[in-house]
């Protein structure tokens, strides 16, 4: 560590970090149907709903939202699964690669669908040009649009009631005030003398809640105006930089040490793209961004880092847009900034620092020498909190405390950051159990931005937070008492154990990243962890979409003295403290069975 070293992380961080708020005015008004530099494009969004037969004025309820949402979803698995199992007898396989078995096709077809990109399989030795691009790419924007979509709907629950009809996702303004309920009864007398019928009593306002919007108009503005469009920016830079984007048959050369081999080719710069810019992250090669054609200078290595952080950190400002409430955009963006940057420091730090059980040297064996173990410490930071999953090094080679800041980073369930959207959402849920905890410490009933917190609204969230949890413990305990699943764990120790923990953490946290170690390409883990997949994904978007249909129809209660604040510092600080013990109380075991003990036996100079 020198000021180099931190100078240089402080770039990364910042050219993330800044632009952050103005993305987030920038997706606001997208999402509002705003004029905006790319609104020449609205011809396009327009025919997409024409060809498909949408009506993208229609207001959808949660029930329909989340429906659309799994109908989408699933056709989109099917189809995968299709490419993914026929890809022998589909066009542009040079290599004429072999269809996948069904259980691999499956865990890798759930995978892209639910944007995890966990990967059994290397991708310059398994899939077609076909298989990647019209297979795994699709669903990368695909999978990402959907996070967007359920952190459009959930922020719009928020938004103030009105009975104009605005853009989906409009900051609005409250109903006029109600006329009274009382009018006077029985016969009046107008000025001509002539008798009046007694007037009909006026009942109050009609609540019309806020809408949720309409799936298919979130995910098409998502795809055509967020994604494709910083995809396109960033692919042409990596192909600047010397990323293949080809068809090209995989080509010939001789090693220096007279060895033959083939060189990968195929359109790799465009997968890479959108697998960092939508926190995707699964790699078009075998070791994802450690090859030097997913990342081969500095400047790739940089522009990928800021890409994974990039539209996470502008979603937290676009939620402050949308409920009219910037301050609170801000409060989650810095308990988010918060908890990413304590797990960086503490990752750079235990990178740097001499290995005892290496003599006192450091540990570079996995690491990415060509820009330095800082990079790789960075990386494995980024790509844990955002949920991307990629690696410019090998995780299995990190020492125990970046092995265990990134399986808490995933474990404490895509909030840190997380996902496009899915960050949001996720620690909405825990916002929620934060301000819970707060009314039962002061005596107030609890209260989310003018929407009050009841019991259904708590039980969801918990729903969303243990469901995840669930599965990693119980499907890790699982594999560790069956004999085949442990025949697939290849090194002995705290570090084998920990292999099983994160793998299953990967899945349920929809991350993807993989401590390697573990042989996962068999019918146990394809399908187990497959599971872990869809049950971590939408065992979390069902509960914040149903919150935010019940959010929706309640009545918005004014501020008032005795309102518990949640734009302010303290709840940032407050949200940070439930998210940590939640994840501590729940897997401080398994991880002190894990990368906790593997650090004390590695200061006392042992590796296992």
């Amino acid at each position: 560590m020198n000021a180099t070293t931190i100078l240089k992380i402080l770039a990364i961080v910042l050219a993330a970090f800044i632009p952050a708020p103005f993305l987030g005015r920038y997706l606001a008004k997208v999402y509002r149907g705003d004029r905006h530099f790319l609104s020449f494009l609205a011809p396009l969004e327009r025919a997409f709903y024409k060809i498909a037969g949408i009506d993208e004025k229609q207001d959808m309820g949660w029930k329909d939202y989340l429906a659309a949402l799994l109908v989408f979803n699933a056709f989109g698995l099917v189809l995968l699964v299709l490419i993914l199992m026929t890809q022998a007898w589909l066009p542009l396989n040079p290599q004429r690669f072999p269809n996948l078995s069904w259980h691999l096709a499956l865990n890798t077809a759930i995978s892209f669908v639910t944007n995890t990109n966990w990967q059994s399989y290397s991708g310059e030795t398994s899939l077609s040009y076909f298989s990647q691009m019209l297979g795994l790419a699709v669903q990368n924007f695909a999978s990402c649009a959907t996070g967007a979509a359920v952190a459009l709907a959930f922020a719009r629950a928020f938004a103030r009631p009105t009975g104009r009809k605005q853009p989906f996702g409009a900051i609005e303004e409250p109903d006029a005030a109600p006329k009274s309920d009382t009018t006077p009864r029985g016969n009046t007398t107008p000025k001509n003398g002539a008798a009046e019928a007694p007037e009909r009593r006026r009942e109050p306002a009609a609540f019309r809640p806020s809408r949720l919007g309409n799936f298919w108009v979130d995910l098409v503005r998502t795809t055509i105006y967020v994604l494709l469009p910083l995809s396109l920016v960033v692919a042409l830079f990596l192909v600047s930089q010397g990323v293949p984007q080809n068809f090209s048959h995989y080509a010939a050369a001789t090693t220096l040490e007279g060895k033959a081999t083939l060189v990968p080719m195929g359109p790799a710069a465009s997968q890479i793209a959108i697998k960092q810019v939508g926190s995707n992250g699964g790699g078009f090669f075998g070791v994802n961004s450690a090859h030097p054609f997913e990342n081969p200078t500095p400047l790739s290595n940089f522009v990928e880092l800021v890409a994974i952080l990039l539209l996470p950190a502008a979603f937290p400002f676009l939620f402050g847009e949308i409920v009219g409430k910037r301050k609170q955009g801000m409060a989650l963006f810095g308990a988010m900034a918060l908890l990413l940057i304590v797990g960086l420091v503490a990752t750079v730090a235990a990178e740097s620092a001499p290995n005892p059980a290496l003599g006192g040297l450091p540990a570079l064996e996995g690491k990415e020498t060509r820009f330095g173990i800082v990079d790789t410490a960075v990386w494995s930071a980024f790509t844990t909190a955002v949920s991307n999953g990629s690696v410019n090094g090998m995780l299995a080679s990190g020492s125990p405390i970046l092995v265990l800041v990134a399986t808490f980073f995933i474990t404490l369930g895509e909030v840190v950051f997380g996902g496009v959207g899915a960050g949001v959402y996720g620690i909405l849920l825990f916002a929620i159990i934060s301000v819970f905890i707060a009314g039962l410490m002061v005596g107030r009933g609890p209260e989310l931005l003018g929407r009050k917190i009841e019991s259904r609204e708590v039980q969801l969230a918990m729903l969303g937070v243990i469901a995840p949890n669930f599965i990693i413990l119980v499907f890790s305990a699982i594999a560790l008492v069956i004999p085949s699943a442990r025949a697939s764990i290849l090194n002995a120790g705290p570090r084998g154990f920990t292999e099983v923990l994160y793998a299953f953490a990967s899945a349920a946290g929809n991350n993807g990243s993989a401590l390697a170690g573990l042989a996962t390409n068999t019918p146990f883990y394809n399908t187990m962890m497959g599971l872990g997949m869809l049950v971590g994904r939408y065992c979390v978007i069902w509960p914040a979409l149903a919150i935010a249909g019940s959010l929706a129809a309640k009545r918005p209660i004014p501020e008032s003295a005795g309102t518990f604040r949640t734009d302010t510092v303290s709840f940032a600080l407050l949200l940070c403290a439930i998210v940590v013990i939640v994840g501590g109380l729940t897997f401080f075991p398994a991880l002190a069975l894990g990368p906790i003990a593997e650090h004390f036996l590695a200061a006392s100079g042992r590796l296992f």
